[in-house]
């Protein structure tokens, strides 16, 4: 588009306005501002949900979820020797926080119940994620916790998933 009369720089005036405009939105424009360190924590705790809930589907298609429980926590003969070698049936319930201070924390969650579970883990800032395993032996209260996945010895920190199995019988 030429016209007759056109503006020394070879532009139309329309084609001028534009530029103007275009140069006007650029230099007024903020610059968008990416939280890094949130961006890689939500797909940490995504990442860890998924892999959780795969491990789960697997346990439990496999038809091994109740295999798995009774040996995480030592159940039956399996109990003395964890014991014997120092470790012991606690451990599988027990979880160690490093909280905000740099400190670690630590909260026994054995034959608590999920809903107590869950609180403790929220307050920790952590991601709670759930399964239900069937045991002939599961304790007075149903849905108490047997196992946690990571547990002691592992530290886990603020935005982490903690995989919380409960039982039922």
């Amino acid at each position: 588009m030429r016209s007759h009369d056109s503006q020394p720089s070879g532009c139309t005036f329309f084609e001028q306005e534009l530029v103007n405009a275009m140069n006007d939105f650029v230099n007024t424009s903020r610059t968008p501002h990416f939280d890094t360190a949130v961006i890689e924590r939500g797909a940490r705790r995504k990442r860890a949900t998924a892999i959780a809930g795969i491990a789960t589907a697997l346990a439990v298609a496999c038809g091994a979820g109740t295999a798995l429980a009774a040996g995480a926590v030592g159940i039956g003969a399996h109990t003395s020797a964890r014991t014997a070698a120092g470790g012991t049936a606690a451990d599988a319930t027990t979880l160690l926080v490093r909280t905000s201070d740099g400190r670690i924390a630590k909260e026994q969650l054995a034959g608590a119940s999920a809903s107590r579970a869950r609180v403790a883990l929220v307050h920790f800032n952590l991601t709670p994620a759930f399964t239900r395993v069937r045991m002939p032996d599961c304790e007075k209260q149903q849905d108490a916790v047997v196992a946690l996945s990571p547990h002691a010895p592992t530290v886990v920190h603020a935005g982490d998933t903690v995989l919380v199995t409960t039982c039922y019988r």
